[in-house]
């Protein structure tokens, strides 16, 4: 069940939001059996929340029944994630400036990881990755270290439903491999692209604690560049970065 927020409030706006967040925790779709096992609600009340979200347009009913997110939710999440990645930018232009290298930040969104901010490398050689892109998660710096914030279940789950599609040879393929590389990143806190996702290519990259959806930043930059030296100076230098967009998330 998702967790509510105590202190007062609409039930009916709290309870329509907790189903739009079981239904984007279980892939994007369920059926109307899944939500009354995970809501703490009556099935007339999910039933009735359920036909009024569909009449505005918020989830849509498939034609095998189950319950899906609706076209209307992408202009509210394509307005939220662009607000994000403005708040980020200044922090990303600093790690430019300390680095030297390319930084991004992603967050996850439909099974993906979804740049939504980037500060270029003045090197005439960089990486660059447009703004709005989409990557499978299980290849990027970035989509690794959003992974590794979830549990096994749930990767388990964007697993069945995505593949591993091998961007380079030196992707993980893998379900075993990619769960003892998340078990890894969580352990020490930074996840690092091997030239999994451009060959060439290496990114540091970690999570951004408490965002609202789980995120992430990162550098990278050729493999001359960016090596195991660059990679113990840009590791704690995007973990403070982290921290400082985590604090402008909670205050404004």
């Amino acid at each position: 069940m998702a967790e509510r927020t105590a202190g007062p409030g609409v039930q009916s706006v709290e309870r329509a939001f907790e189903l739009l967040e079981l239904i984007t925790d279980a892939g994007g779709s369920a059926a109307l059996s899944e939500l009354a096992a995970t809501a703490d609600l009556p099935l007339p009340t999910i039933h009735r929340l359920l036909r009024t979200l569909v009449g505005l347009g918020y989830v849509r009913q498939l034609p095998n029944r189950r319950y899906a997110l609706g076209p209307r939710l992408i202009r509210l999440g394509e307005g939220a994630t662009a607000q994000q990645g403005a708040l980020a930018l200044p922090v990303l232009k600093k790690l430019v400036d300390q680095l030297g290298e390319t930084a991004n930040m992603a967050v996850l969104d439909s099974d993906q990881v979804l740049y939504i901010a980037q500060a270029p490398s003045r090197h005439s050689m960089r990486t660059f990755t447009e703004v709005g892109r989409r990557a499978h998660a299980h290849a990027t710096g970035v989509g690794k270290a959003v992974l590794a914030q979830l549990p096994d279940d749930q990767v388990r789950g964007i697993v069945a439903r995505t593949g591993l599609p091998a961007a380079t040879e030196a992707s993980i393929t893998g379900l075993d491999g990619l769960l003892a590389d998340l078990e890894l990143i969580r352990r020490r806190g930074w996840s690092v692209d091997e030239q999994e996702q451009e060959l060439g290519v290496r990114c540091f990259a970690v999570a951004v604690p408490g965002a609202p959806s789980p995120t992430a930043i990162s550098v990278s930059g050729p493999v001359s560049r960016v090596d195991e030296a660059f990679g113990q100076r840009a590791v704690p230098l995007l973990q403070a970065a982290a921290r400082e967009v985590a604090e402008d998330l909670r205050h404004r």
